[in-house]
């Protein structure tokens, strides 16, 4: 999964450095935090229903819709999933 992650925070590294019209990446790094974390509310409600009761084929969904909110809110801080990470080794000792 790792690998899948890493691919797409590079997209949206990517999109941040060279914009592209119509890219919905785009949109929400230009849109600004706000949005960002407007989005990511938005699908942590919607990971919390399909959790209880849509099916876990929506829970996957929506989980993924999370993740790539997430990923969005990182690049737009200038942190990576390398921090994530480090914070997750920390924790583990």
């Amino acid at each position: 999964m790792d690998d899948v992650l890493d691919t797409l925070f590079a997209t949206i590294l990517d999109r941040q450095a060279n914009p592209r019209p119509g890219s919905y990446t785009v949109k929400l790094l230009e849109a600004g935090e706000d949005e960002i974390l407007k989005k990511v509310g938005e699908e942590a409600m919607e990971v919390i229903l399909a959790a209880k009761g849509q099916g876990n084929e929506r829970l996957i969904s929506e989980v993924a819709d999370l993740l790539y909110h997430l990923l969005v809110l990182l690049a737009a801080r200038g942190l990576t999933l390398a921090d994530v990470e480090a914070e997750l080794v920390r924790r583990r000792r």
